[in-house]
């Protein structure tokens, strides 16, 4: 059984943990480095990424995520935990702890703040052909992207002949999501993710 474990210090993380089970995953919050033994996969969720980054630090977890996810630990960042999956973020906060893992710059807060949530239908063309609905909570976008970086997803600005905002990207076995799949009934994206970590548990036999 694939075991995957959530970050569990502060956030959304109880909904992933539900959406994993749903799908038959084992899974595991993360608090303390010793959680994060025997994990074929990892979340990071949506809440707030500085407090989550310092978090980290105070339990000595931002050391160990970081040695894992270059050792190759597949692992998927909704919103915070985008930011957190960063290599540099434009406007993030003094002290601001990255994992700097995906080889990507973000924007926090892009869309304002809490009162400017929306929700918004978005092609995800390595989901299938039916749009994803997507809920952005004070959410991040992509800036710019390495060469290594698979933009899934961007959601339209209005602009005519704009290409949109980047809201997903993946880089190997690193997942990124501007928006919360786990508040939703739609599990692809978390599916897809499952699917990530299987396939590197298979590799690394």
């Amino acid at each position: 059984m694939t075991r995957i474990g959530v970050l569990a210090l502060q956030g959304d993380f109880r909904e992933h943990l539900r959406a994993m089970e749903r799908l038959g995953a084992e899974t595991r919050p993360v608090r303390l480095p010793r959680d994060l033994d025997g994990l074929d996969g990892l979340v990071i969720p949506g809440g707030e990424s500085t407090v989550m980054g310092k978090l980290m630090v105070a339990y000595d977890l931002d050391q160990p995520l970081r040695e894992r996810i270059a050792a190759g630990l597949p692992t998927w960042g909704t919103c915070a935990g985008l930011i957190l999956l960063a290599r540099e973020t434009d406007n993030a906060l003094a002290g601001q702890p990255l994992l700097a893992a995906m080889d990507i710059r973000v924007c926090r807060n892009a869309f304002g703040a809490q009162r400017e949530s929306f929700e918004v239908d978005l092609d995800v063309p390595a989901l299938g052909d039916q749009p994803v609905h997507a809920f952005f909570i004070r959410g991040p976008i992509v800036e710019s992207v390495g060469p290594e970086v698979e933009v899934l997803a961007r959601v339209e600005t209005g602009l005519a002949g704009a290409p949109g905002e980047i809201v997903a990207v993946r880089q190997g076995p690193l997942l990124g999501t501007a928006f919360h799949p786990e508040v939703t009934d739609d599990l692809r994206f978390h599916s897809y993710f499952l699917s990530i970590a299987r396939e590197a548990a298979v590799v690394a036999r």
